[in-house]
């Protein structure tokens, strides 16, 4: 994409989004309905950060006070919930809620409280590895109508680990680091196939570690490619290449990438998921788009210019066609910035919708473009 490309669209976000900071009031988004209104969740929901650091980014490259004011008190409000909430509410997601509000909070502001709350959610992270099976549980009982899900770890987790290596560097603590690269090994070893595409939930024996099974999750089944897990993956080993410069995790990331670009339609959209039975009627996911041009920008920056052009190619390609196709610029009265995301396909929630974490990728991966240089995941 062209400078003055990348420069109008920033423009048109800008606007966008300085509307959605005035409409949104206090709620906190997750997916949009029919008529482009976004939803509010509670704040323990795991998409509760999104729409705050999405804020952040736009204070940390406008420096306009206005989006600083909205974001600044939501790593308050989801903190809430590591002390008052009922067990069970917060999950690994804790990474999606703190690093894009108290972390970058931090970061950008000096806010001591923002480096205890994000060191306090890298702690109950932490607490939820398992060192027998070297994996970061998920979710808690009950999630998913599952009575037991003590040995499950899902790939969404892969973007999480870079709140502990955050908390190994902030605190001179390595601990943190082994658990994110221990959970970062498992992921090579039984969530990324051969051929790059990628499992969504592994179960495991939680007594003795042992693999049992691959689990669909929201993607067509268990050995399909749901094409956001692809995404997640891309994006989390090329961050674990960053923090720890192991090159086992950065070869993981270009060969996920590399069967997300393959996988690619024509029109740069990518389906739901890649391995349906057929193609035709599918919807397809902004969603994992964003997250995915996001990550394959983080694999560039990482290569010589003589490597990355691929990457970074694949990355506004994907971009440019979120913009033309997904953009909701002409909608004025649509909340989201993106259209055509897919949540949960199998389960028939949040199918051709807008969803705030596909709108906060894009975002982000548009600033990187913009030479954003402050990264939180």
């Amino acid at each position: 994409m062209k400078s003055q490309e990348v420069d109008k669209i920033w423009e048109r976000l800008v606007a966008k989004v300085a509307v959605m900071a005035e409409g949104m009031k206090d709620r906190s988004p997750h997916r949009a309905d029919k008529d482009g209104k976004y939803d509010s969740m509670p704040t323990w929901w795991w998409t509760s950060g999104f729409w705050p650091g999405l804020l952040w980014i736009l204070f940390d490259m406008t420096q306009e006070p206005m989006f600083k004011e909205k974001a600044w008190k939501w790593d308050a409000e989801i903190e809430n919930w590591l002390h008052e909430g009922e067990l069970g509410q917060l999950h690994h997601d804790v990474g999606f809620q703190f690093l894009p509000t108290a972390v970058i909070k931090y970061m950008l502001t000096g806010d001591h409280a923002g480096k205890r709350r994000g060191l306090a959610a890298a702690n109950y992270m932490a607490g939820r590895y398992n060192p027998v099976g070297q994996f970061i549980r998920a979710w808690n009982d009950g999630t998913w109508d599952k009575d037991n899900t003590t040995g499950w770890a899902i790939i969404d987790c892969s973007l999480n680990l870079s709140l502990l290596f955050w908390a190994a560097n902030e605190t001179a603590d390595p601990r943190f680091k082994h658990i994110a690269i221990s959970h970062a090994d498992t992921v090579l070893q039984h969530f990324i196939r051969p051929d790059g595409s990628v499992n969504h939930i592994v179960s495991f024996d939680a007594d003795t570690g042992a693999f049992i099974e691959s689990l669909g999750g929201q993607g067509y089944g268990p050995h399909s490619s749901w094409s956001r897990g692809q995404a997640w993956a891309i994006y989390g080993m090329a961050n674990t290449y960053r923090y720890t410069g192991e090159q086992r995790f950065l070869d993981a990331a270009k060969r996920v990438a590399h069967y997300f670009i393959a996988c690619l339609p024509e029109d740069g959209v990518p389906y739901w998921d890649f391995r349906t039975p057929s193609l035709k009627d599918e919807p397809r996911d902004s969603s994992a788009g964003a997250i995915a041009a996001s990550g394959l920008i983080e694999i560039a920056n990482l290569l010589e210019p003589s490597e990355s052009r691929l990457y970074q190619t694949a990355a506004e390609r994907i971009l440019s066609a979120l913009t033309h196709r997904c953009g909701t610029w002409d909608l004025p009265n649509c909340e989201g910035i993106l259209l055509h995301a897919t949540g949960h396909k199998p389960g028939n929630v949040n199918v051709d919708v807008s969803l705030i974490y596909g709108d906060y990728y894009y975002v982000e991966a548009m600033a990187k473009l913009k030479g954003w240089r402050h990264r939180i995941f």
